[in-house]
């Protein structure tokens, strides 16, 4: 990925931990990784843990953002989550899978909550 393209990465998972925390949830984790997956966002809402994905465009060339979440990364998505809550003892834990698409366009963010957007652990 290009410098210009983690950038807009950065830029996209700030405003979108902004806007989580907005809407009540706790930032319990940004960035968790290993070497074979990363979670972008850990937060809680109310008593449910929930692993983010934050997808960022600068332009809708390539479709909505939520469109790039592909089977085979919300398997990645899914074997971080197990990972996580096995290292953090949270077996019994309710969990959610959510994901947060930026459209950062020129003007302020345009950011769109997808809750429980696919299914595992």
């Amino acid at each position: 990925m290009s410098l210009a393209g983690k950038q807009l990465g950065r830029t996209g998972e700030d405003a979108a931990a902004q806007f989580l925390a907005a809407r009540g949830y706790t930032i319990i984790q940004r960035n968790f990784s290993t070497r074979r997956f990363e979670i972008d966002i850990i937060a809680k809402d109310g008593d449910t843990l929930c692993f983010v994905e934050v997808k960022t465009r600068s332009n809708l060339k390539k479709g909505l953002p939520r469109e790039a979440v592909l089977p085979a990364k919300q398997q990645k998505i899914i074997m971080g989550a197990s990972f996580y809550l096995k290292k953090h003892n949270c077996i019994n834990q309710r969990v959610r899978f959510d994901v947060v698409e930026v459209l950062l366009a020129g003007g302020p963010p345009e950011i769109t909550l997808i809750p429980n957007a696919f299914q595992g652990v």
